[in-house]
């Protein structure tokens, strides 16, 4: 298997720039030992899933060693104990589901709510559709109203207009001008 860094091969090497044991009992058990990025292609899953594993749950298993500068750690932990807790996480997600889940629903069941759910919509839509149709009757009513009332006033402003263009003509004005004239 590849490793990123070989552990020390010594307890001489745990003072050594950037190696950290955290779990003593490991020392001259490197072969044991694995990164969180070989845990990974070991187990089948990506990195990201460790790391995630890593901080969510509380027995995942310890570090043992860390390896590197202080700002790009690598971080190693026991091979057997990382394939323990997959194999659980594994059977967990693979086994009968129980715990807070609630029990499914039958599909007859499902399908009936969602029948039933689609027939109040269609209730609620068509008299919604029955409210609008009333509502533009009105409004189509009210437009012949206004368009009647609108033909009648154009007639009545038609005859004013007309009637005031007879009175203003320069002959009819001339002849009712002399008429009210006195005469000398």
């Amino acid at each position: 298997m590849h490793q990123e860094a070989n552990p020390p091969d010594s307890p001489a090497e745990t003072c050594a720039d950037g190696v950290v044991w955290l779990r003593p009992e490991y020392q001259g058990r490197q072969g044991e030992l694995v990164t969180l990025a070989d845990g990974a292609r070991l187990v089948g899953v990506t990195k990201s899933a460790i790391s995630n594993w890593q901080k969510r749950h509380a027995n995942f298993p310890a570090l043992v060693l860390l390896t590197g500068s202080l700002h790009k750690r690598t971080k190693w932990v026991v091979a057997t104990e990382l394939v323990s807790f997959a194999r659980a996480r594994q059977q967990r997600r693979n086994g009968p589901r129980t715990g807070r889940r609630s029990p499914q629903r039958p599909g007859a069941q499902i399908a009936a709510e969602q029948a039933a759910h689609y027939e109040e919509v269609l209730r609620t839509l068509t008299e919604r559709e029955q409210r609008q149709a009333k509502a533009l009757a009105r409004t189509r009513a009210a437009k012949r109203a206004a368009g009647q009332k609108l033909t009648r006033a154009r007639a009545r402003l038609a005859v004013e207009i007309e009637a005031v263009a007879r009175l203003g003509t320069p002959e009819d004005h001339d002849t009712a001008n002399t008429e009210k004239e006195p005469r000398p």
